[in-house]
């Protein structure tokens, strides 16, 4: 009774997920996205840093040389403008582009490939500030939220902290290091504590990502009746697909009934399936299949015969071949032409024979 009030106690339905998806509605991690551009951003500093700073270091030479500073003309001024741009555009390249390549990776990995206008279309709603107020205090969700960022605050810092304590000693002494060492120091410093920090938070992201899609598989979750009516449209009313199959079962019935009683021999497997076969001699060709069926219409298609007097053969592999060769209307295939010959001449003595009121007996 629980679905009666409402309760969604049933996973979604694949179409639904479609719909949800198409409203861009999926379960992704902001953080995950995040975690992976900075744990990128570190690494690529960490191969392609050196040619940066090098480069930069070039142009800024060229731009404060004596030569340059002591002739700075317009057409000068724009020929060094163009050159540092481009010097600094190349060694930045390959920081942008594999920054972009992650973006796009945190991306791809949570949601894959597609791309929803719904997600474009302004909404009036989000801007009404007590919904906003009501996201900001209300709900539990908001306080779990509240204690993943503190908890990863803290850890943040304790990983931090772990990276520069055991090099007090170095810091304290940095005092005496020329600008070059000491900038050398704390670059080596920052970026250890910049590749902790990233990798911690990559691993606390998987589990938010991880409990993104668990909250995202509970907000779709749906009630029985939710699912009786999705089906319904996926498949059409059971009511009604249950009369299609009776007409259609009574069709076949009707048909057989036309057929049966004018066949010349009915082939069974005995009881699985039965075919009725007729030959026209006067008409000329093969013999053809009349009827078939399997499991109640082969019954059916039996009892028609004993009715009407029609001759009845146990053949299983023949009524198995032709039951799924040979459709009603069709004449037999060749092959077939020898074992449905031998059952003809065969019957049609027997039924000479079974004139004064046999007919329709089981062979």
């Amino acid at each position: 009774m629980a679905d009666e009030f409402g309760d969604k106690t049933e996973a979604a339905t694949p179409r639904k997920r479609e719909e949800a998806r198409e409203q861009g509605r999926v379960a992704k991690s902001t953080d995950l996205s995040a975690a992976i551009v900075l744990l990128s951003a570190v690494l690529l500093l960490g191969w392609f840093g050196p040619g940066i700073a090098g480069a930069f270091k070039e142009v800024m030479q060229e731009a404060l040389s004596l030569k340059v500073v002591g002739d700075m003309q317009a057409g000068n001024a724009a020929t060094l403008a163009g050159r540092s741009m481009l010097l600094a555009g190349l060694a930045a390249a390959p920081l942008v582009l594999g920054l972009m390549a992650a973006a796009m990776f945190g991306n791809v990995i949570q949601v894959g490939l597609y791309a929803t206008p719904a997600r474009l279309q302004p909404k009036l709603s989000a801007l009404s500030p007590l919904k906003g107020v009501k996201r900001i205090l209300g709900g539990a969700q908001v306080w779990v939220s509240l204690a993943m960022n503190i908890f990863k605050l803290v850890v943040v810092t304790a990983v931090g902290y772990s990276a520069v304590h055991g090099r007090l000693g170095e810091i304290v002494a940095a005092q005496r290091l020329d600008h070059t060492q000491a900038f050398g120091m704390a670059a080596g410093m920052v970026y250890a504590v910049a590749l902790r920090v990233a990798v911690v938070l990559l691993i606390l992201s998987i589990f938010d990502w991880v409990w993104q899609k668990f909250k995202h598989g509970r907000d779709l979750r749906m009630t029985k009746q939710e699912v009786r009516d999705e089906m319904k449209r996926m498949e059409g009313d059971p009511l009604l697909k249950a009369r299609r199959r009776q007409i259609a079962t009574q069709m076949s019935r009707d048909r057989q009934k036309q057929s049966v009683p004018g066949a010349d021999v009915v082939v069974t497997n005995p009881t699985e399936y039965a075919v009725a076969l007729k030959y026209d001699a006067a008409g000329g060709g093969a013999p053809k299949v009349v009827a078939k069926g399997r499991g109640l219409i082969a019954a059916e298609i039996r009892r028609i015969a004993i009715e009407n007097g029609v001759p009845i053969l146990e053949r299983p592999p023949l009524a198995r071949a032709l039951y799924r060769t040979v459709q009603v209307g069709q004449e037999i295939p060749e092959e077939f032409y020898s074992a449905v010959a031998e059952i003809l001449a065969y019957v049609y003595e027997l039924t000479g024979k079974l004139r004064n009121g046999r007919a329709g007996a089981r062979v």
